[in-house]
C-alpha cells in the first residue's frame, strides 16, 4: 500500500537517535503516553537511527515490532543530528509534527499545552529554556553566548535559548522540506519560514541516560553552520574591519613620513614588525571567513543527497497503550 493511500495521522513525533539504546525504552513510554493523552491512538513515532555504534537500531526494531505506532529508520552512516532530523521529517505523515531529542531533556509532557497553542492559531510552538539542569557551567555560558551572537549576526530573528524542540504544522513542514541546503540549521530554517510562531517556556531536565553528543568541536561547527547559513554580516564586518585597518595604515604612513622628514631616520622597527604581524593575521582570518562561505557554495553545487536510508521498519501490531507515570515533571 502506498503512503498516499494511508490516512494521515493527527500527530507525528520525530526523534533523531545516536547511541541512545539506554534512553529509548523510557522515551517510548513517555512519548506514547503524551501522544495518547492528546490524540488517542492516532499518532506515529518516527525513530531515526543516525548510524549508531551501540544497539540503538536493535532497540528501535524491537519497539516497532511490539507497537504499531513506531516507525524505525536507520541511515547508512552517521550523518549528524540535523540531517537525521531532516530524514525523519521527510518520512513522517502527521498533520502536526513534534520534534524531540531522545535524551528526554525536553519533556514530551508539554505536548497538550503545545497542542492548545496550535489550536489557537499557531503554526509553530517552540520550547524556550528557562533553566538547564545537569549541564556544566561551560556549556551554559557557551550556549548563552552562542544564541546572543546568532541574534546579532543573523538577519533572521531566531528566538534566544531555543533548540529544535517544537511542534510544527503540516504547512510549515511542507515549506521546510522544500529547503534543500546541505548545511542545515533547523531551528533557524523554521524561523525563516515565518507564519505564527509562539514560545512555551519550560525547565530543561537532565539526560535519562547516555552522554551528550555535542562536544565542543561539534558545537563550534554547529555555530558556524548557523551563522553562515543565515547571514552575510560576518563578511560585512570583515569589510568594515579592512577599512579601519587601512585608515590606521595611512595614519601610520603619514606619521613615518613626517618623522623621516623632521629627523632623517625611522625608528621603531619592532613596532613595524608588530603591525605587519597584526595585519597578516587579520588577512588570514578574513580569507578563512571568505573560504568558509566559498566552501559551502562548493558543497551546495554538488547537489548530493542529504542522507542515505539503509532501512525502514513498520509494524502491523496494534498501538501499545501507555499511561503517564506518577511523579513525571510536567513543568
Amino acid at each position: 500500500m502506498s503512503d498516499a493511500s494511508v490516512p494521515r495521522p493527527r500527530l507525528s513525533v520525530v526523534v533523531p537517535c545516536y547511541d541512545e539504546e539506554v534512553a529509548l525504552p523510557e522515551l517510548h513510554r513517555r512519548v506514547s503516553a503524551a501522544c495518547q493523552t492528546v490524540v488517542g491512538i492516532d499518532y506515529e513515532i518516527v525513530l531515526v537511527d543516525d548510524g549508531s555504534r551501540d544497539r540503538t537500531w536493535e532497540v528501535v526494531r524491537r519497539l516497532a515490532d511490539g507497537d504499531g505506532a513506531v516507525v524505525g529508520m536507520t541511515l547508512s552512516r552517521n550523518h549528524g543530528h540535523q540531517l537525521a532530523l531532516t530524514a525523519g521529517l521527510s518520512l513522517c505523515r502527521g498533520e502536526r509534527i513534534l520534534i524531540v531529542d531522545a535524551d528526554l531533556q525536553d519533556p514530551p509532557e508539554l505536548l497538550p499545552e503545545m497542542f492548545r497553542l496550535m489550536d489557537e492559531g499557531a503554526d509553530v510552538v517552540y520550547g524556550t529554556r528557562a533553566t538547564r539542569v545537569g549541564e556544566t557551567w561551560f556549556k551554559r555560558i557557551t550556549a548563552r553566548v552562542f544564541y546572543r551572537l546568532m541574534a546579532y549576526l543573523t538577519e533572521v530573528e531566531i528566538p534566544l535559548d531555543t533548540g529544535d524542540f517544537r511542534l510544527i504544522s503540516r504547512r510549515a513542514l511542507d515549506v521546510l522540506r522544500e529547503m534543500p541546503e546541505q548545511h542545515r540549521f533547523i531551528r533557524g530554517m523554521v524561523s525563516w519560514i515565518g507564519f505564527r510562531q509562539v514560545p512555551i517556556v519550560y525547565d530543561r531536565g537532565d539526560r535519562v541516560g547516555g552522554t551528550t553528543k555535542y562536544p565542543l568541536r561539534t558545537m563550534m561547527q554547529f555555530a558556524i553552520d548557523g551563522i553562515t547559513g543565515f547571514s552575510i554580516r560576518p563578511l560585512r564586518l570583515a569589510s568594515w574591519a579592512g577599512l579601519i585597518v587601512a585608515l590606521c595604515g595611512l595614519g601610520f604612513l603619514a606619521y613615518a613620513l613626517a618623522f623621516w622628514f623632521l629627523f632623517g631616520v625611522l625608528r621603531g622597527w619592532m613596532s613595524s614588525i608588530g603591525i605587519m604581524l597584526v595585519l597578516g593575521s587579520a588577512q588570514m582570518i578574513f580569507l578563512g571567513l571568505i573560504g568558509e562561505y566559498l566552501g559551502r557554495l562548493f558543497i551546495e553545487a554538488k547537489r548530493r543527497p542529504l542522507f542515505i536510508v539503509r532501512d525502514v521498519v513498520r509494524s502491523s501490531a496494534p498501538v501499545r497503550r501507555q499511561e503517564p507515570r506518577a511523579g513525571v515533571d510536567r513543568s
